[in-house]
């Protein structure tokens, strides 16, 4: 995970001092995921570990699925951009997806976590869904750039998609996955 504060939230904009909170929040959930499993997380206990008031948490995170969707968001969001190297747009969509499949593999608990919350209804997560949905859209769009064909552009969505929900249920690790969607890629983008 990225040590990198952003000021965005799923709810607000952050001053300085409530985007720390929102950090210490987010790190002490690593260290509970790391530790306990989602299934013991709670953000009463993440609150707990980060020094922070539980009502304080909350007005953060709805849930503990909005507390890993937003550290998922906030890994996504801080991920460097590929570097336009090559010229080739295949390569180019191999680069997204494998980003995308490695993001989280170095955390194992909180991989799992991510398939879990992103799954759930709370709106906060939902809004969190579309955001991370529109992020890789668009970063497989630019490397289909120039032929951006939305049939193309579907396919690789669902096999992403598709591939990452099979990692996050432990029918695969992520970086099998990664190359599972390299191979599946080559066979879409012409």
């Amino acid at each position: 995970m990225s040590s990198i504060v952003n000021r965005e939230s799923t709810r607000r904009r952050l001053t300085e001092k409530q985007a720390d909170t929102v950090e210490r929040l987010t790190q002490a959930a690593l260290e509970v995921l790391r530790e306990m499993g989602f299934a013991s997380l709670t953000v009463r206990l993440v609150a707990t570990r980060a020094g922070v008031a539980p009502a304080t948490a909350y007005t953060y995170f709805s849930s503990k699925e909005h507390l890993v969707a937003e550290m998922f968001w906030r890994a996504l969001d801080a991920a460097p951009p590929l570097e336009p190297s090559t010229p080739d747009r295949r390569g180019r969509v191999v680069a997204v997806l494998r980003k995308v499949a490695l993001l989280v593999a170095d955390e194992p608990e909180l991989a799992g976590a991510v398939t879990a919350a992103l799954l759930g209804s709370d709106p906060d997560v939902q809004h969190l869904r579309v955001r991370i949905a529109l992020t890789i859209r668009e970063q497989l769009a630019e490397a289909l750039s120039p032929d951006r064909d939305p049939d193309v552009l579907e396919a690789l969505e669902l096999l992403y998609s598709g591939a990452l929900m099979t990692a996050g249920m432990g029918y695969g690790t992520y970086p099998l996955v990664a190359d599972r969607l390299e191979t599946f890629a080559k066979l879409i983008v012409k």
